[in-house]
Order: C-alpha cells, then structure tokens, then sequence
C-alpha cells in the first residue's frame, strides 16, 4: 500500500469546492494536462516527447511526473490524500479502480475549456472532512507519494520515534530542533542580511514541503541570486545528511530556481566532522558549506 497526496484543482481558483463536490458525488480524482489528449498508454519516451510539443515553453519534467506516476504507480488498495493549497487536508479515501482517462468525464468535471481534467482515479472517500494544519505540510508538486511514518503523523499527530527511549542522537535531534526555531527567529540577525528566508504566500522557508521530505530552512542569497538548502544535521550520519541536502538542492533546482538562479547547501552541526569534511570534498565550487553552532547557557547575578 501506497500513499499519495493529491491535488484536485488550484486552490486559488472560485470553482474548487464545485469541483471538489463532483469527486465526491462521483467518488473520484483527477488531473489535468487535457491538450495531451490520451496519454494512458503510451511510454516514458513517447510521453515526454507529447509534452514538449504540446508546452514548449514549461518545464517537462514536472508534467511528466506527475502524469507518469498518476498512471503507472498508483494502486489499487492505494491511499490518496486530496489537499486544498499546503495546510489542509479535504478528502481522504482508497483507490478503487486505477488511473483512466474519460473526456468527457473531464468536460462533466470542468468550468472552463482551458482547464480540462480528463485523467481520473476512482476514490472511495473515506473521510470528506478537513484537517487544517498551522504550517505549511504540502508540496506544490500535483501528485507524489509520502512513507506511511508521514501519514501518521498527518492524520494521528504522531511524530516518528514519539514515545520510544531518547538516545544520544534523538536528544541532539530535539536540541537542534529548537535550534532551528531559534535561527528561523533571528535569521537576519545571524545571517546578518546576507541571507533571506525564503517567503510565500502561505508561509516560509521554514520546515519547507517537497514531495521527496521537508527541507528544514529554505533561504535566498540575493547578492548571488541564489536559492539557500539549510539543513541541520540533527544527529544523522554523514552520508545521510550529505545525500539528503542533494536530493533538496536537486529538487530546488527543478522545482523552483529559474534559468538564471543558482542552488546552494549549508550544513549546520555542533561539531567538526571528519567524515563529514570527506563527504563534501567532491562537491564541485564550494556549492555546499558547513558552519558550527555553539550553545552558551550561562546564569548570571
């Protein structure tokens, strides 16, 4: 069993709910991408080739994705989790019958022409309420799965290892966790202007959703004009925190840095790290630094 989040309309468009309201009466979800046509069963490099012809000018890679995924990875039996922007939760339900495209299922489905949302999975809605969430939890990206650990925590509150004994690297994860809220509070401060957290509409560059995990401070450096992945190693081990700070840098760099923008990484730990030093020695143009924290806790008279 899989889970997914899915998102059924933009949720800065009037016609959501009415749209919402036909995947619930209908007990369905679906995509858009209509101008493809049917691309249910083509390949990987016929389908990236239709997109390019058909949107010259977006970024395939996102498209493809999505698409890729909404027909050949999702199950049934699967989980979808249907969001409204990145802080609610509208629908949860379970795959009933996998992805299939209906034309005129989409015209049915849309309000405008230009918004057609043939491509359909059938969804036993579970639960049609909605679950709000102070921060941000979702990426923008349409269709992507997430491990069942998140889902818990989603729908149940329940964060990974809660309730279970601290170690020595849980205690440094919880340390800098506070850590992390403290340097989010006083970000101009530390970083002394050079760096600027990274804000949008719905929120900032804190605890920033992906579809591959959560970045834990996202910032911009405008004298480089540059996106800033700030991770903190939190107790993990070298190779981890390396791979996943290029995996966020990655995503960024797809995701949101435009033509002319770089991508950079800065590790945040309490201490010098061989390994560490090691692990970053590949890394081509200083692209990823590591600077040190030091905790004074001092009581004075």
């Amino acid at each position: 069993m899989k889970y997914w989040v899915i998102a059924p309309y933009s949720s800065e468009k009037s016609e959501f709910d009415k749209i919402w309201e036909y995947d619930v009466k209908n007990e369905t979800i679906a995509i858009g991408w209509g101008q493809l046509g049917n691309v249910s069963k083509i390949n990987e490099e016929k389908l990236k080739a239709k997109i390019k012809e058909v949107y010259p000018k977006k970024t395939t890679s996102h498209t493809f994705n999505s698409i890729w995924k909404f027909y050949n990875e999702v199950s049934l039996g699967d989980v979808i989790i249907a969001r409204k922007g990145r802080k609610k939760i509208i629908g949860i339900g379970e795959v009933t019958k996998t992805a299939f495209y209906d034309k005129k299922k989409g015209k049915e489905r849309s309000f405008k022409k230009d918004k057609l949302f043939p491509n359909f999975i059938s969804v036993k809605w579970k639960q049609k309420g909605e679950i709000n969430f102070e921060n941000l939890v979702f990426s923008m990206t349409t269709i992507y799965e997430i491990p069942k650990e998140k889902y818990k925590f989603l729908i149940e509150g329940k964060k990974p290892g809660e309730g279970e004994p601290e170690s020595e690297e849980q205690k440094e994860f919880i340390l800098e966790k506070y850590l992390e809220d403290f340097i989010v509070s006083n970000f101009d401060r530390i970083f002394k202007n050079k760096l600027k957290l990274y804000k949008e509409k719905e929120g900032n560059g804190q605890q920033y959703p992906t579809d591959i995990g959560y970045i834990d401070i996202l910032a911009k450096e405008p004298a480089t004009n540059s996106y800033v992945v700030i991770e903190l190693k939190k107790g993990r081990g070298s190779d981890k925190v390396v791979g996943q700070i290029l995996r966020y840098m990655g995503w960024v760099m797809e995701n949101l840095a435009q033509k002319k923008e770089k991508v950079k990484g800065l590790i945040i730990c309490r201490k010098k790290d061989e390994k560490l030093d090691f692990a970053l020695k590949p890394i081509q143009n200083n692209n990823i630094k590591v600077k040190l924290y030091k905790v004074d806790f001092q009581l004075i008279e």
